[in-house]
């Protein structure tokens, strides 16, 4: 039920703006405050989906109230009342962050028709703040250690940027789940999340794949076709692998950085693309400039913002946590009974080399899960590891 607050000192525009919102949805629940400083202090202790002040007030000014609940709760929309002296004022209260404003007497339909938009902004407002809260079950980041918290404060500062990020770190570390955390956290997020591996692409069809092709311009260019980065237009696009693109293909990449455009392959049109681009390497991308197999220029560009992933040798006190989160998804997926993993189990498996990381743990604790017996003993991890 949305909840309105109504801060105005004549009593009697009070009650006609309570009869008209009342009148028009019997779900309103309507309050008042006879001047500034009990608004302020019913917006502290309650939560309102709307103010409706009015600027002329003694004790107060609405000027004052609308800067002063904007430092409380900066999500509540208001929208101002103003006699026909204060216009320039209610036009000034709109730079200060006010939603809109009224003009007195109110006319019947600008009113209702101001208190909806304004209601439906705030509820768009707190359901995209609850989104950004919320990471796909599908790519949660599983950890309590030092390191994980560092991955995840950083990704917290960075993603409401556009500032485009090079996530670094061994194969199996989770830098895709980085990816995806900072498009979900981001003002892009209901935009695409476009992904791209370099790697599994062929060098002579990368420039295809990314920026797309006109009938005609290679043997099998039957039609025109957009490219990866044209898809991810008002998104995020993630380049995994980046290290293994091609040298012709990353000039490309370059301008498309440099000047937010970019070409299909065959084509001279430009195309403008507004994408914010995140990547990711297992390879020490400084070495490969040495070699020559990687630009300079195109890893200053990417590499704003770095953040490492850390193997999971480096953070052995998640290893339990990872093993109950892989042992509840594949057992639910299995559609199976979850199996309990002995102490003397984990500690083990706590103990081992994990040169392929998280996606090698989570290949063994499958395995435990199938092969091992009720539930997974230190014999079960001896005898089907692996290791």
């Amino acid at each position: 039920m949305p909840k309105i607050l109504i801060i105005e000192d004549e009593a009697a525009i009070r009650r006609v703006l309570v009869k008209i919102l009342s009148e028009e949805n019997d779900t309103y629940q309507v309050e008042e405050a006879e001047d500034g400083l009990v608004g302020i202090e019913k917006i502290k202790k309650d939560d309102y989906d709307l103010v409706l002040c009015d600027i002329k007030m003694p004790k107060m000014d609405g000027v004052e109230v609308l800067e002063a609940a904007k430092k409380i709760k900066p999500e509540i929309p208001m929208v101002m009342i103003s006699g026909h002296g204060d216009l320039d004022t209610a036009v000034n209260t709109m730079r200060l962050g006010a939603f809109d404003y009224i003009s007195k007497p109110p006319d019947l339909n600008r009113l209702l028709n101001t208190v909806r938009i304004a209601l439906d902004r705030k509820e768009l407002v707190v359901e995209n703040k609850m989104l950004k809260k919320k990471v796909s079950k599908n790519y949660e980041m599983i950890g309590k250690s030092a390191d994980i918290d560092r991955v995840k404060d950083m990704i917290d500062k960075v993603a409401p940027t556009d500032a485009r990020v090079l996530i670094t770190g061994p194969n199996g570390t989770g830098k895709e789940l980085v990816a995806h955390w900072l498009h979900q956290k981001s003002e892009r997020f209901k935009g695409p999340m476009i992904e791209v591996n370099c790697a599994a692409i062929p060098s002579e069809l990368i420039e295809s794949e990314l920026f797309g092709h006109v009938k005609g311009a290679f043997t099998s260019a039957a039609k025109d076709r957009a490219g990866k980065f044209e898809a991810a237009n008002g998104g995020t696009i993630f380049l995994d692998e980046i290290g293994d693109m091609s040298l012709s293909a990353q000039a490309k990449v370059l301008r498309a950085l440099q000047e937010s455009r970019i070409q299909r392959v065959g084509s001279d049109k430009d195309i403008k693309v507004n994408v914010r681009v995140v990547a990711a390497t297992n390879k020490n991308l400084k070495k490969e400039i040495e070699y020559g197999n990687f630009r300079e220029d195109l890893y200053h560009r990417l590499a704003v913002i770095l953040i490492e992933v850390p193997a999971l040798n480096d953070r052995r006190e998640d290893i339990p946590l990872l093993i109950e989160y892989f042992a509840n998804k594949i057992s639910s997926q299995q559609g199976t009974a979850k199996k309990s993993f002995s102490h003397k189990a984990i500690k083990l498996l706590q103990n081992y080399d994990w040169t392929g990381n998280i996606r090698e743990l989570r290949n063994v604790v499958e395995r435990l899960i199938i092969l091992g017996g009720k539930d997974v003993s230190e014999s079960d991890v001896k005898a089907f590891a692996s290791k």
